[in-house]
Protein backbone atom coordinates (compact mmCIF):
# COMPACT_ATOMS: atom_id res chain seq x y z
CA UNK A 1 0.00 0.00 0.00
CA UNK A 2 1.28 3.39 -0.99
CA UNK A 3 1.59 5.28 2.08
CA UNK A 4 -0.19 8.88 2.23
CA UNK A 5 1.12 12.14 1.28
CA UNK A 6 -0.59 14.15 3.66
CA UNK A 7 0.13 16.30 5.48
CA UNK A 8 1.39 18.91 3.12
CA UNK A 9 1.86 22.69 3.40
CA UNK A 10 1.22 24.65 0.46
CA UNK A 11 1.67 28.31 1.19
CA UNK A 12 -1.15 29.35 3.91
CA UNK A 13 -3.13 25.62 3.54
CA UNK A 14 -2.43 22.86 5.24
CA UNK A 15 -3.70 19.73 3.74
CA UNK A 16 -4.28 16.75 5.09
CA UNK A 17 -6.30 13.40 6.00
CA UNK A 18 -9.46 13.90 7.03
CA UNK A 19 -10.81 13.36 10.79
CA UNK A 20 -13.90 11.89 11.39
CA UNK A 21 -14.43 15.35 13.33
CA UNK A 22 -14.34 16.83 9.65
CA UNK A 23 -16.66 15.15 7.86
CA UNK A 24 -19.92 16.43 9.13
CA UNK A 25 -18.16 19.98 8.13
CA UNK A 26 -17.66 18.71 4.62
CA UNK A 27 -20.85 17.38 3.94
CA UNK A 28 -22.66 20.71 4.38
CA UNK A 29 -20.89 22.57 1.46
CA UNK A 30 -20.84 19.59 -0.43
CA UNK A 31 -24.42 19.75 -0.74
CA UNK A 32 -25.05 23.70 -0.92
CA UNK A 33 -27.13 24.37 -4.22
CA UNK A 34 -24.36 27.32 -4.66
CA UNK A 35 -21.53 25.08 -4.64
CA UNK A 36 -23.16 22.18 -6.29
CA UNK A 37 -23.90 24.36 -9.74
CA UNK A 38 -21.41 22.92 -11.72
CA UNK A 39 -20.86 19.84 -10.11
CA UNK A 40 -22.32 16.43 -11.67
CA UNK A 41 -23.48 14.92 -8.61
CA UNK A 42 -25.54 18.08 -7.28
CA UNK A 43 -26.01 16.25 -3.67
CA UNK A 44 -24.67 13.58 -2.22
CA UNK A 45 -26.47 10.72 0.15
CA UNK A 46 -25.03 11.62 4.11
CA UNK A 47 -24.25 8.29 4.68
CA UNK A 48 -22.63 6.96 1.64
CA UNK A 49 -20.63 10.49 1.85
CA UNK A 50 -19.40 9.43 5.52
CA UNK A 51 -18.56 5.93 4.36
CA UNK A 52 -16.75 7.36 1.15
CA UNK A 53 -14.34 9.36 3.46
CA UNK A 54 -14.06 6.88 6.36
CA UNK A 55 -12.57 4.98 3.25
CA UNK A 56 -10.01 6.58 1.92
CA UNK A 57 -7.28 6.12 5.12
CA UNK A 58 -7.35 2.37 4.11
CA UNK A 59 -7.20 2.94 -0.22
CA UNK A 60 -4.43 2.35 -1.75
CA UNK A 61 -5.75 4.20 -4.76
CA UNK A 62 -7.96 7.38 -3.41
CA UNK A 63 -5.82 10.15 -1.45
CA UNK A 64 -8.54 12.44 -1.04
CA UNK A 65 -7.85 15.17 1.82
CA UNK A 66 -9.31 18.56 3.08
CA UNK A 67 -7.53 21.92 3.18
CA UNK A 68 -6.74 23.94 6.59
CA UNK A 69 -6.75 27.28 7.01
CA UNK A 70 -5.94 28.93 10.01
CA UNK A 71 -7.22 25.88 11.76
CA UNK A 72 -10.79 26.06 9.56
CA UNK A 73 -11.43 23.32 6.98
CA UNK A 74 -12.14 25.43 4.03
CA UNK A 75 -11.93 22.63 1.05
CA UNK A 76 -11.59 19.19 0.13
CA UNK A 77 -9.40 18.13 -2.54
CA UNK A 78 -9.75 14.66 -4.50
CA UNK A 79 -6.64 12.54 -5.85
CA UNK A 80 -7.44 8.78 -7.29
CA UNK A 81 -4.81 7.06 -8.67
CA UNK A 82 -5.69 5.05 -11.94
CA UNK A 83 -4.53 3.29 -14.96
CA UNK A 84 -3.75 5.19 -18.01
CA UNK A 85 -4.25 3.38 -21.82
CA UNK A 86 -2.46 1.20 -23.40
CA UNK A 87 -1.84 -2.29 -24.84
CA UNK A 88 -1.16 -5.17 -22.70
CA UNK A 89 1.65 -4.85 -20.70
CA UNK A 90 1.56 -1.03 -20.26
CA UNK A 91 2.18 0.23 -16.59
CA UNK A 92 -0.42 0.55 -14.32
CA UNK A 93 -1.10 3.21 -11.86
CA UNK A 94 0.65 6.06 -13.21
CA UNK A 95 -2.16 8.38 -13.89
CA UNK A 96 -4.25 10.58 -11.67
CA UNK A 97 -6.88 12.71 -11.32
CA UNK A 98 -7.41 15.43 -9.34
CA UNK A 99 -10.52 17.96 -7.98
CA UNK A 100 -11.63 20.11 -5.65
CA UNK A 101 -14.39 21.67 -4.00
CA UNK A 102 -13.85 24.78 -1.75
CA UNK A 103 -16.26 25.74 1.03
CA UNK A 104 -18.05 28.98 -0.92
CA UNK A 105 -17.28 31.26 2.71
CA UNK A 106 -13.55 30.85 1.23
CA UNK A 107 -14.20 31.40 -2.55
CA UNK A 108 -12.60 33.68 -4.56
CA UNK A 109 -8.97 33.58 -2.07
CA UNK A 110 -6.63 31.44 -3.40
CA UNK A 111 -7.98 28.33 -1.68
CA UNK A 112 -8.98 26.36 -4.76
CA UNK A 113 -5.56 27.36 -7.10
CA UNK A 114 -3.45 26.44 -3.90
CA UNK A 115 -5.32 23.14 -3.47
CA UNK A 116 -4.85 22.22 -6.91
CA UNK A 117 -1.24 22.98 -6.95
CA UNK A 118 -0.69 20.70 -3.56
CA UNK A 119 -2.70 17.79 -5.64
CA UNK A 120 -0.27 18.05 -7.97
CA UNK A 121 2.69 18.47 -5.81
CA UNK A 122 1.55 15.18 -4.00
CA UNK A 123 0.79 12.93 -7.43
CA UNK A 124 4.24 13.68 -9.17
CA UNK A 125 6.62 13.83 -5.47
CA UNK A 126 5.10 11.43 -3.27
CA UNK A 127 3.00 9.34 -5.30
CA UNK A 128 5.80 9.20 -8.56
CA UNK A 129 2.85 9.73 -11.32
CA UNK A 130 3.38 10.41 -14.77
CA UNK A 131 0.22 12.71 -15.84
CA UNK A 132 -2.46 13.84 -13.88
CA UNK A 133 -6.03 15.15 -15.27
CA UNK A 134 -8.61 17.40 -14.42
CA UNK A 135 -12.67 18.16 -15.84
CA UNK A 136 -14.49 20.96 -15.16
CA UNK A 137 -17.60 22.00 -16.97
CA UNK A 138 -16.42 24.88 -20.03
CA UNK A 139 -18.90 27.39 -18.17
CA UNK A 140 -17.36 27.56 -14.66
CA UNK A 141 -14.56 30.31 -15.28
CA UNK A 142 -13.12 30.17 -11.63
CA UNK A 143 -11.94 26.32 -12.49
CA UNK A 144 -10.71 27.22 -15.88
CA UNK A 145 -8.69 29.87 -14.54
CA UNK A 146 -7.43 27.71 -11.16
CA UNK A 147 -6.58 24.72 -13.19
CA UNK A 148 -4.89 26.97 -16.32
CA UNK A 149 -2.81 28.94 -13.09
CA UNK A 150 -1.76 25.23 -11.52
CA UNK A 151 -0.25 24.84 -14.84
CA UNK A 152 -2.37 22.85 -16.57
CA UNK A 153 -3.04 22.89 -20.38
CA UNK A 154 -6.36 22.32 -21.62
CA UNK A 155 -6.54 18.92 -23.98
CA UNK A 156 -10.17 18.51 -24.90
CA UNK A 157 -13.00 20.37 -25.24
CA UNK A 158 -15.94 18.02 -25.18
CA UNK A 159 -18.69 20.17 -27.39
CA UNK A 160 -22.27 19.57 -25.62
CA UNK A 161 -21.09 16.77 -23.30
CA UNK A 162 -22.91 16.66 -20.32
CA UNK A 163 -26.40 17.74 -19.30
CA UNK A 164 -26.79 21.14 -16.69
CA UNK A 165 -30.09 20.80 -15.07
CA UNK A 166 -30.59 24.90 -15.59
CA UNK A 167 -28.00 25.10 -18.76
CA UNK A 168 -29.46 22.14 -20.85
CA UNK A 169 -26.18 20.63 -22.45
CA UNK A 170 -22.97 22.48 -21.66
CA UNK A 171 -19.30 21.57 -22.79
CA UNK A 172 -17.03 20.20 -20.94
CA UNK A 173 -12.93 20.74 -20.95
CA UNK A 174 -10.61 18.40 -19.96
CA UNK A 175 -7.38 19.48 -18.45
CA UNK A 176 -3.54 17.60 -17.81
CA UNK A 177 -0.38 18.28 -17.16
CA UNK A 178 2.54 15.64 -17.25
CA UNK A 179 5.43 15.05 -14.22
CA UNK A 180 7.95 16.75 -16.87
CA UNK A 181 5.69 19.79 -17.26
CA UNK A 182 5.33 19.99 -13.52
CA UNK A 183 9.09 19.91 -12.86
CA UNK A 184 10.04 22.06 -15.67
CA UNK A 185 7.90 24.56 -14.34
CA UNK A 186 8.88 24.15 -10.59
CA UNK A 187 12.12 23.56 -11.42
CA UNK A 188 12.79 20.90 -8.83
CA UNK A 189 12.67 17.21 -8.96
CA UNK A 190 9.32 14.78 -9.43
CA UNK A 191 10.64 11.82 -7.71
CA UNK A 192 9.94 10.79 -4.05
CA UNK A 193 11.71 11.96 -1.34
Amino acid sequence: MTSSPWPLRVGSLLLREASVGDIEHLLTFRNDPAVNRFMLRTSVDPETFRREWLAVSSSDTDFSCVAELDANVVAMGFLDIADGMGQPGMPRRTEGVIGYIVDPEFAGKGVATSLACGLLRAAFGHLDLRRVTASCNADNLASVRVLEKAGMRREQHGVEDSWHAELGWVDGYQYAILAREWQAIHGRSTQRS
